[in-house]
Order: C-alpha cells, then structure tokens, then sequence
C-alpha cells in the first residue's frame, strides 16, 4: 500500500499534467500563419496552417480575409490537391502605385472548398500556401481573419485581435508580424558611421596634442639636466682654481 506522502505525489503530477495538457491543445488547435514573421517591403510565402480540432466532424472550407487598411498588390495561391480555391477582389480607395502602373483593386478574401477526397479529419492538419507582396512598411503586423466551416455546419470564427497585456483570446485570428528590411537597418548606419568619424577625428585632434605635451615635458627635463651639469662644472672650476 503507497504512504500518503506518494500519494500526494502522484495526485500532484497528475494535475499538472492535466494542467499542461489543458493550456497545450487549444494552441495547437488554432488556425495559425506559418512562418509567422516576414520582412517589411518584401515578398514572403506562406502557410494557413488549418487543425481539426473535433471529434466528429471534418473541415470542408476555410475562409481567409486580407487586411483592407493594408491592402497586397500581389496575391497567388498554391494548388492543392482535394481542394478548390476562389479568389475575391475589391475596389481600393487609394490605389496602389508599383513599377508596373498604379493597381486599383486588390485580393480581399481567399475562399477553399473541400471536395470529398480533401476535408481535414479529426486529429488532422492542412496547410494552404499563398504568396504575398509586397509587403506593407508602415506597420508591424497583419491581421488575416478566417472562418473555418465544419461538414457538420459548424463554423469556427477565428477573427479576435489579441490585446496587449490582455490573454489570449479563445479565438484568435491568424496574425503575420513584419520586421524591418534592409533599408529600413541601413537607415540607422549612417549616424553610428558619423560617430565613428567623429570618434576618430577627436583621437586624431587629440594625438598632436599628446604629442606636444610629451615633447614640451622632455624639453623640461633635458633643460634641468643640462642646468644642473653646468652648475656642477662650474663648481668643479672654481675647486681647482682654489687649489
């Protein structure tokens, strides 16, 4: 028979397995962009990575809305088997200018419908990749909300923006950050370069400097050498003129 001792062991690493477990699968279950980071002003593939999290029921379709307030000239999907695709545009307010003219609507939803060979099972993933750009470098993320609709009608809405220092929403909707390009890091080198020439300018003004120094304390001392050899001279004279 277990003491009470191992008991309470037990039951404590049965809980925080549990615990562990509890917090590990809704994130696994969400509908995620992967890679989750690309570069600003650049173009970038990626991956609607789509989880089935019932017990039951298939994913037949998903839903991928693009972010209106930061609209992408250029949109192409990937072909995948077992699914069909449709692509919706929109009218933009303020066109986009690019080396090939100025483009007036833009990709504003993705849809893929599952035909009986492509739905997503219980336990199972799909990944549908799109090429996007260029991308946008006046923010630092997009939001790509997405609806994904279950073979039993079920539709699972993941379209709630994360706020900071608030938790994780239950919902939460696909988000791809942008980092800064080469151009934007570039921008930053020339005031360490002019800290650098400055820097180098200050020990160059301050070398004669330092050298003059040296020179006028070496002058100092040879001087009292030299002083100090006459008196001693002189002394010498005047002994033997004594003598």
């Amino acid at each position: 028979m277990r003491s009470l001792p191992a008991r309470r062991s037990a039951a404590a690493l049965l809980l925080a397995t549990g615990t562990v477990l509890a917090t590990a699968v809704p994130a696994f279950a969400h509908v995620t962009v992967q890679p989750g980071t690309a570069t600003q002003g650049g173009y970038t593939a990626v991956a609607f990575r789509v989880p089935d999290e019932s017990d039951t029921a298939s994913t037949v379709k998903l839903e991928v809305t693009l972010p209106s307030d930061h609209p992408i000239a250029s949109v192409s999907t990937q072909p995948l088997p077992g699914w069909t695709v449709q692509v919706d545009k929109a009218q933009l307010a303020t066109p986009i200018k690019t080396d090939d003219g100025s483009i007036t609507n833009a990709v504003s939803k993705i849809t893929w419908t599952a035909d009986s060979t492509g739905k997503i099972g219980p336990g199972q993933f799909q990944e549908f990749k799109v090429s996007l750009g260029p991308l946008p470098t006046d923010t630092d993320q997009l939001v790509f909300k997405a609806l994904q609709t279950k073979d039993d009608g079920t539709v699972v809405r993941w379209i709630d923006e994360a706020k900071q220092g608030q938790p994780e929403p239950a919902h939460p909707a696909p988000v791809l950050h942008l980092t800064p390009g080469a151009a934007a890091s570039a921008a930053a080198s020339p005031a360490a370069d002019s800290t650098r020439v400055t820097a180098s300018q200050e020990a160059k003004g301050a070398a004669p400097d330092d050298t003059a120094r040296t020179l006028g304390v070496v002058g100092i001392a040879v001087g009292v050498i030299g002083a100090a050899l006459g008196l001693l001279g002189l002394r010498r004279k005047s002994g033997s003129a004594a003598s």
